[in-house]
């Protein structure tokens, strides 16, 4: 469907040596256009001739007092009247009069419309070796993996959005890590997204670039980790539970030889630690998922779905009240063992392979019943 009206929003700050030529970039594409168009200045407290190089060009200006180059662009976009939307840095890195690939994204139905520089072309010197070998790569493809998304660019500045399908997302990222949430949270919300080939140029300024690489880019992958929790929690969850039932079982009764080493008693507790660690971190994982479903952060996901479903307190504690009951009589038979020798010196090996499981039932029961708790007061409080 063609696009009614279009915003181009450019996010500002002491950009004087390259504002004037991206206006005139945007103004030369509006031309081409047959429809309503408007050019968005966010300025986030610019203190050079930024200011009044708008007024001269008769550009509208938003003012966005919280710092940041997420706050500008999204003020920035609210404030804008058209009902599409495209944005990029006022840096000159981009080039306005070559929108027409978004524009064309929009008219095949697209909500989201993201720039990819790797393949519409990377000019000499525009991007530093560490962001376009290491960086962008990185974060584009746990991305990828994270959301579920067509998207090869995560970082890519130039973009397109709806203004419908924005105001649903609830962009809350002040800084660089926006273009992240951006993405993340339009896959939650099942917009259709895409992605089109862009140019990126050397920026026209005279100065470094707002972008900090270490700090924007540990942003970036923070957000990636709090927005899809299963590569902090999920896996390394899994990890834990097949080390600990793999290599547990194996030597939960007898002593295995590998090579040179004797796995025994000592590998066992460590194996329970393994269990115990699998455990926290799945059940952290599902509240977190759990959690976020009800907040409509995050996508359905049919294995906490059905534990939202069908957990509450009452069969946690019939479940982990079991688990912790079942630890008890293990350990009980270790002291039965104990008193059968009149309370004298046990042998370890064979003791410890009862003590070791029978606390791990212990604390998992315990674990469980919590965890139930706190799915409980979850599902009480939606």
């Amino acid at each position: 469907m063609p696009a009614t009206s279009l915003s181009i929003v450019m996010p500002c700050l002491n950009e004087e040596e390259t504002l004037p030529v991206c206006i005139s970039k945007a103004k030369s594409f509006i031309k081409k256009l047959s429809i309503p168009a408007e050019i968005i200045v966010a300025d986030n407290g610019s203190t050079d001739n930024s200011l009044a190089i708008c007024h001269d060009a008769g550009i509208r200006c938003v003012h966005v007092a919280a710092k940041g180059y997420g706050s500008a662009l999204h003020h920035g976009i609210l404030e804008a009247t058209g009902s599409h939307i495209i944005f990029a840095d006022a840096d000159d890195s981009y080039d306005f009069s070559e929108a027409g690939v978004f524009m064309e994204a929009f008219d095949h139905g697209f909500d989201i419309v993201i720039g990819n520089r790797f393949k519409g072309g990377i000019m000499k010197n525009a991007m530093p070796f560490l962001h376009r070998y290491l960086g962008t790569p990185v974060i584009s493809y746990l991305g990828r993996r994270s959301f579920h998304v067509p998207v090869r660019d995560f970082n890519c500045g130039m973009r397109g959005v709806k203004k419908s399908a924005y105001e649903k997302l609830e962009m809350k990222s002040h800084g660089m890590e926006f273009a992240t949430e951006l993405i993340a949270k339009a896959s939650y919300k099942k917009c259709n997204i895409t992605e089109v080939p862009v140019k990126l140029y050397k920026d026209g300024r005279g100065r470094k670039p707002h972008l900090k690489t270490w700090s924007d880019g540990w942003k970036h992958l923070k957000l990636i980790l709090l927005l899809s929790p299963k590569w902090l929690l999920l896996y390394p969850a899994l990890f834990f539970m097949v080390l600990g039932l793999v290599l547990g079982g194996s030597i939960l009764f007898n002593q295995v030889r590998i090579f040179n080493l004797n796995l025994d008693i000592h590998t066992l507790y460590f194996c329970s630690v393994f269990l115990v660690l699998s455990l926290t971190f799945m059940e952290f994982y599902c509240m977190v998922r759990i959690y976020g479903m009800s907040r409509e952060l995050y996508r359905q996901n049919g294995i906490t779905l059905w534990i939202s479903r069908h957990l509450n307190f009452e069969k946690g504690l019939l479940i982990g009240g079991g688990l912790f009951l079942a630890g008890i009589a293990i350990n009980t038979t270790a002291l039965y063992k104990w008193y059968q020798v009149y309370f004298r010196q046990l042998n370890p090996e064979s003791i410890f392979r009862i003590i070791i499981p029978g606390g791990f039932c212990m604390i998992a029961g315990l674990q469980f019943v919590v965890f139930s708790f706190f799915i409980t007061m979850i599902k009480n409080n939606n």
